[in-house]
């Protein structure tokens, strides 16, 4: 079974909702349920050996796609910017629950490379706290310190709605990722800040201006956790060749997104949809970029994925087609979790 190391997953997000709804997060992780697509039992049983599992602030009521029209297109306008202190209240319930499987020995909240493979070499999930989107941090940056002492090691300046840092694209088909300003004056002190301290910075949801903005200014390699590729699905949250490129040069990762909008010809939230979608874009990705260059991005718990996956628990299919495309145990290798833990070592000044 090849070992995954992911790039991206909402589970913080769902243990939270589902502890204000009386559930305790710690059993519902270690004993399994039915609700979403990760916990460790189904991590255990598809080889999902660790990711970055994002704190993400959900907007007020429950985000949507809009409807498509006759033609298949559809463009869901930005979600209200959020208050901070409010925001700030959630982060800080979804880093608890982090600290709290941590303690009780349900998973390893990882700092480091070395502390990532250990854990995986012992069999326990290997997570790194990650943010998605900042609206928890404050201008002055003293949030962003303290989150860091707790574990922080990975941050999305924006998700798909603007904040004080940044600004997002929306969710639209077809559009262009060109879709507004970039980092604020407050984003740029964001990622000079994340160099200094050894946060990885994340491209994801970043509009176009966005992710030139962050390749002027950062030191890192450039990183979109869970992104695909525009040529083939173009959404606004999928990546363009000239941005492949940029991250080709800095020697950064695609992890691929398992989401279905971002996968298909068509766009459509329809889970019946083939993992040979997954592989062309990873054929693509590969063939742009280079076999170092991509990774996994699940977006699990965060989106409708294909249906033959179902879950965590599915992973290894993915991994099973790849290996039938033609791609060799050690390509495999790079994919699923090397390539991921190169570009975190160099982000985090190891």
């Amino acid at each position: 079974m090849e070992r995954v190391f992911d790039g991206h997953n909402d589970l913080l997000l769902r243990l939270w909702r589902g502890r204000a709804n009386g559930g305790d997060p710690v059993a519902e992780f270690v004993d399994g349920t039915r609700e979403g697509h990760i916990d460790g039992p189904r991590a255990k049983a598809g080889g999902l050996a660790g990711g970055l599992c994002a704190i993400y602030i959900p907007s007020d009521g429950d985000f949507s796609l809009k409807e498509p029209d006759a033609e298949g297109h559809y463009s869901t306008p930005l979600e209200e910017p959020l208050e901070r202190q409010p925001s700030l209240d959630i982060a800080l319930g979804m880093a608890s629950i982090a600290l709290r499987l941590d303690r009780a020995g349900a998973w390893r909240l990882c700092r480091s490379t070395g502390e990532i493979r250990k854990a995986m070499d012992d069999g326990i999930f290997a997570a790194v706290m990650h943010m998605e989107g900042c609206e928890a941090i404050d201008e002055d940056l003293d949030a962003l310190e303290t989150f860091h002492a707790a574990g922080l090691r990975s941050l999305g300046p924006v998700w798909s709605r603007n904040n004080i840092f940044g600004h997002g694209v929306p969710f639209a088909y077809p559009a262009s990722p060109d879709a507004g300003p970039g980092l604020t004056d407050a984003g740029f002190e964001l990622v000079k800040a994340c160099n200094r301290l050894g946060i990885l910075v994340d491209l994801a949801h970043i509009t176009e201006k966005g992710f030139w903005d962050v390749a002027k200014t950062s030191d890192q390699p450039l990183v979109a956790s869970h992104s695909n590729v525009h040529a083939l699905t173009p959404v606004a949250r999928n990546l363009t060749d000239k941005q492949f490129d940029a991250i080709k040069e800095s020697a950064g990762l695609v992890g691929l997104n398992y989401a279905v909008t971002m996968l298909r010809d068509d766009a459509r939230d329809d889970a019946d949809t083939p993992i040979s979608a997954m592989v062309r874009h990873v054929d693509y990705m590969v063939e742009r970029m280079g076999i170092d260059c991509v990774a996994l991005g699940s977006d699990f718990d965060g989106a409708t994925i294909p249906a033959e996956i179902a879950d965590a628990g599915g992973n290894q299919k993915l991994v099973a087609a790849l290996k039938a495309a033609g791609y060799a145990d050690q390509d495999l290798a790079k994919i699923c979790r090397e390539n991921w833990l190169r570009v975190l070592a160099s982000a985090w000044h190891e």
